[in-house]
């Protein structure tokens, strides 16, 4: 498959999905009184507000789970001296299905991909991140190596402006 046909694949794909979303999530606010549709774009934004106010939000869009007191912190196992990159869902810096994981899953904010540790291996990144774990659901081409992390990120701008870092992980127990 030549690069025009992907290209024209992947919009086509994502043409899709806008539709979609048009069909099953805005329908119902056109189709609607005005006035009802108003009152609850004003609703939706309120009741964002005070989230925003009273719960940890990432993206705008994403809930961050607080820690339960009932279930101690992780413990660190390892720390690893590491180079870390950035890397988005396109066909230039991934594969065929650029929004799959080599594990199988969606990409998502969180994720890291490394050539090391096993699917599933919780790590943080202090330095850069802080407390913030991220998971290992992907692979690096193997010339990267093992000691290389590369960090989802939804764009490929987010991706290029973080650039490259030398850092170390913590590998957490579960």
């Amino acid at each position: 498959m030549d690069n025009n046909t992907k290209k024209s694949l992947f919009r086509l794909f994502f043409l899709s999905i806008f539709i979609a979303s048009c069909l099953f999530i805005e329908t119902p606010f056109i189709l609607g009184n005005r006035k009802e549709t108003a009152l609850a774009e004003v609703t939706i934004q309120n009741l964002s507000l005070n989230l925003e106010e009273k719960l940890p939000i990432s993206g705008g869009n994403s809930l961050i789970s607080l820690a339960n007191p009932a279930i101690p912190d992780p413990k660190v196992i390892k720390k690893m001296n590491v180079v870390i990159t950035a890397y988005s869902s396109t066909i230039q810096e991934t594969d065929e299905s650029p929004f799959l994981t080599a594990s199988g899953s969606y990409v998502k904010e969180g994720i890291v991909a490394n050539n090391l540790l096993p699917f599933g291996t919780r790590i943080r990144i202090p330095e850069i991140y802080g407390d913030k774990i991220f998971i290992v659901q992907d692979r690096l081409n193997p010339r990267a190596g093992f000691y290389h992390i590369d960090i989802w990120f939804p764009s490929h701008q987010e991706a290029e402006n973080f650039g490259a870092k030398r850092t170390y992980i913590e590998v957490l127990d579960r």
